[in-house]
Formats: C-alpha cells, structure tokens, sequence
C-alpha cells in the first residue's frame, strides 16, 4: 500500500481556503445576501491548479499540461459535459411552466390537510424530472407560502417541505447534474444506479410523508387555485419514464428536446423563432458546470501523478475497514467535500477518482459507489446553511412578503435526516463474503 505525498493535496486546500474562506466571509461577516455564491468558483480552481503546477519541480511544465490533457480527455469527462449540455438544453427548452401546472392541478383536487404532502409529493417529482433541486424550490417556495398562509401551515414546515422534496429528484433524476457526474465518474449505467439509490430513497420519501400528514391533520382551509395546462407535463414525464426503462440518456433528452418544442408552439409558451435560443440560453447555464469539470479533471490530474490520492487512500484505509467501512469512508469524502464547496456536483467530481480508486480496493460495485457519492453529497447540500437550495428558499420567501431563517427551515428538513439514517442502514445491511 503505497503512502503517497500528502503534500501532493495542498491545491485541495487552496481551493477550499479561498471558496470557503471568501463565502463564509461574505456571507456571515459582510452579510452579503447571497454571498457564498458571489465567490467565483472557476477561479478558486485556477488558483489551486497554479499551486498544482508550482509543484514537483521535476516535472517540466509542458509534461504537466500533457497530464492536465490526459485527465481531461478522459471518455467519462467528454461524455458529462455533452450530457450537461443537452440537459439544459431541455430545461430551456420545456421552462417550467410545466411544473407549476402539475403542482396546482394536484391541489385543486384535495382539501387544505393534505396540502402540504401533495406539495411534498410534487416536490419530488418535479425535482425529479427537471434534474434540478434549486429550480424545483424556485418554482415550488411561492406556491408554499401561499398554502401556509391559506391553510395556516407553519411555514418554516411548509419550506422545509419543499426543500426535502427538491433534494429527493436531486439525488435520482437521470438529467441531475449529481447524477450524470456520479454515473460517469464510476463508469455505470444511470439505470443501475437508480435502482440501489431508489431502496435506499423511498423509505425516507414515505417516513418524510407520514410525517408531514401527521403535522398537517388538524389543518382546516379552502382549497388553492391556480392555473395549469397538463398537456405541458409530458416532455417531464417522457425523460422521467425513458430514464427509468433505460433507454440511452442522449435518446432520452433528444426526444424530449423535440417533444417539449412541439408542445411548447402548441400550447402558446414560445413561437418557433425563439425555441433555439431558449436551447442556447438553458445549455448555457451548464456552462460553468461543465468548466468546473474541466478544470476539476486537470486538477485531479496533477494531484495523482504527484501522489496525492495515494496518500489520501493510504490515510482512508488506515481509518476504515471492510467493505461496511469503505462506504462509510467514501459517504464522509464527498460529504466533507460538499460542506467544504457548498456544491453537490462539484464535491462529486471531486471525489470521483478517489471513490474510484477506492471501490476496487473494497471491491464496491460501481453503481453502489455512484450511489453513495450522490445520496450523501444531497444529504449534505441539503442541510447546510449556506446551500444554494436553502438560500434560494430564504429568498423566495423573502419575495412574497415574509421572512424566514435557514436556522428556521433546518429543524424542518424531514427528508434529508431520514436519506441519511437509510444510507447508513443500507451499508450495514451489506453482508460479509464467507
């Protein structure tokens, strides 16, 4: 077992120094709304990478921009940025307009006590079939301070809600970006991935929802009106059902590109001469997402021809035995790397070459190490107080009239805890070889 170079993982600590530095600066000191997400990403990975190449003065610089170009041509990499690309090029296509017609067509159909799990209920499948759990809580927060209001609810129980609901699609949809990145970065299909993370996901989903309908029995209320067209929920459910059967992501995301343009011009959302550009407008906003894997990519790079995953597998093993102990250890490398980025995709592309290494010194299937590198990245995203996902609650709220505290919505946050006891179930369910 090779001990490695420890020093090797300095540009790591560089770059959490500077983004999680800056943020929480920003963010608790300053108090700039929004503030951990006013420290440019891109650029606290261009500081590590020049600390990287500052490094192992033996090897000249041209050799290290060869390295940087062998991490980054890798097959896994070039396929996740195309998906990126074609997946927001969906989202902007469909908009979500679909979404919100789901959301309020379901709760004409109940009474206000059950209000508040529908709004849970389509939380997770809007989240789901969008891939996005940050415009699952845009597009749900408003319609859940209105229920709050209408019903009586508590609304830090009505955010929280939604919140848990968004990071159920996160960690599962086929078109998430934590999805993509974790299933590419193990090299396993999407389908396999999803059936070891759907056991581990539908007892929290169905405890979470238990619960919420407890909380919500004794509410009384009118029911909440609003507008929606269901014909627009069928590019959704098209992508939610191809994934789910296994049909090729490409396909997938391709058929409903074509299928939400028709439906689009059917039904009055956007006039043909504005369809290519909604496509360049969504597939733009994976753009950073897909430079952060580039430069991700070059990073690792450097780090493991200097031995620094060596070293960080060497420490990893000395803390973690057996296979229970290695999904433990690789749960807890993604969460620190989550906690330390505030990002879920960013901490997955991260982890991915070390939990690689690591699921064949465990002997983990690739599927199960993808799923662990997304459910515990969502678990953490999900809770932490400067999260894009509980920022943008705070501020949604904020733009309806109320006020709201993330220390308000953690308590609430059903989901996410009970994702995290089921994980931890699952690992030590896991049986020993004979």
């Amino acid at each position: 077992m090779k001990r490695g170079n420890p020093w090797a993982l300095l540009p790591i600590g560089v770059f959490l120094a500077v983004y999680l530095g800056l943020g929480l600066t920003f963010e608790y000191i300053m108090k700039i709304e929004m503030g951990f997400y006013n420290v440019p990403i891109i650029i606290a990975f261009l500081i590590a990478i020049l600390v990287a190449c500052l490094q192992n003065r033996k090897v000249s610089f041209e050799d290290k921009l060869e390295i940087m170009g062998h991490g980054v041509g890798d097959k896994n990499i070039i396929t996740m940025l195309l998906i990126f690309l074609v997946a927001g090029a969906f989202v902007g296509v469909v908009g979500r307009s679909g979404a919100q017609s789901v959301a309020y067509f379901l709760l004409s159909l109940v009474s206000a006590k059950f209000a508040m799990p529908i709004l849970f209920v389509v939380a997770c499948f809007v989240s789901t079939a969008m891939g996005t759990s940050v415009g699952t809580i845009t597009l749900i927060t408003p319609i859940a301070v209105e229920v709050a209001v209408a019903c009586g609810f508590d609304l830090p129980l009505c955010v929280g809600t939604i919140v848990g609901g968004a990071m159920f699609g996160d960690n599962l949809s086929f078109i998430s970006d934590t999805t993509i990145a974790a299933c590419n970065g193990q090299g396993c299909p999407m389908k396999a991935k999803f059936k070891g993370n759907f056991l581990i996901a539908l007892p929290a989903a169905l405890i979470t929802l238990a619960i919420v309908l407890i909380l919500s029995a004794n509410t009384a209320g009118d029911k909440i009106v609003g507008e929606y067209n269901l014909l627009q929920i069928v590019p959704y459910l098209l992508v939610l059902v191809g994934g789910i059967i296994g049909m090729n992501v490409f396909v997938v995301l391709i058929g409903g590109i074509i299928c939400g343009s028709i439906i689009m011009m059917a039904t009055g959302e956007v006039v043909a001469y504005n369809l290519l550009a909604n496509m360049g407008s969504g597939a733009a906003g994976m753009f950073e997402t897909a430079m952060v894997a580039v430069l991700v990519a070059a990073l690792c790079g450097l780090i493991r021809e200097a031995g620094g995953f060596d070293a960080l597998l060497y420490a990893i093993r000395k803390i973690f035995k057996g296979k229970k102990g290695g999904q433990i250890g690789i749960g807890m490398l993604v969460a620190v790397m989550d906690t330390a980025t505030a990002n879920n995709t960013v901490a997955i592309v991260i982890a991915n070459p070390i939990a690689k290494q690591m699921s064949e010194d465990y002997e983990i299937a690739p599927e199960r190490t993808a799923c662990l590198l997304d459910t515990f990245s969502c678990i953490m995203q999900g809770i932490i107080p400067y999260g894009a996902q509980i920022l943008v609650a705070i501020a949604a709220v904020k733009e309806m009239g109320y006020q709201i505290s993330a220390f308000d919505i953690i308590p609430n946050l059903f989901y996410p805890f009970l994702l995290l006891i089921c994980s931890l179930a699952a690992i030590m369910m896991v049986k020993k070889k004979k």
